[in-house]
């Protein structure tokens, strides 16, 4: 389905990027690196991460994003004036919705030199809602020691 029309959302407002890793007993090590922006109200309005197991090359990246989108038509993710990467919706819960996928092998280089990271998606009133994210601090927390590690050991 075409959208209507597109509008940006202005009144998000983003916290700092932030990676956090978690050790389950004998398993990998799993990353996230993270970034929400939330309305005035302190409701989440959008979130991305970026995770990765230890060993492993592959990437995913999840969109949350609030309901009333239209699903059909996916995420996009723009780096600068660069191509989208589209990633469909994935599930949703009762207060938010989930799009994510493989992360392509040249995204992670993109936002890693990027200097805005666009996210649009389509409401049901087919409108394009575009928020624009920073990606100055991107690299160095992506690249950088986790700001909290979560152990869990198991004992059998």
């Amino acid at each position: 389905m075409r959208p209507r029309g597109q509008r940006e959302v202005k009144d998000v407002t983003f916290g700092d990027w932030k990676k956090v890793c978690f050790k389950p007993g004998g398993a990998k090590v799993l990353c996230r690196t993270s970034i929400t922006g939330t309305f005035s109200t302190g409701q989440m309005a959008v979130r991305l991460d970026i995770t990765e197991r230890e060993g492993d090359a592959a990437r995913r990246i999840q969109i949350f994003s609030p309901v009333g989108m239209y699903l059909p038509n996916p995420v996009e993710l723009i780096i600068d004036q660069g191509k989208p990467y589209r990633f469909p919706y994935t599930w949703c819960l009762t207060n938010a919705c989930v799009a994510g996928a493989k992360a392509p092998s040249p995204l992670i280089k993109e936002i890693s030199q990027g200097r805005i990271l666009r996210l649009q998606f389509v409401d049901s009133s087919l409108l394009v809602l575009t928020t624009s994210i920073p990606l100055n601090p991107f690299s160095n927390v992506y690249n950088g020691a986790p700001a909290q590690t979560f152990e869990q050991d198991i004992d059998e």
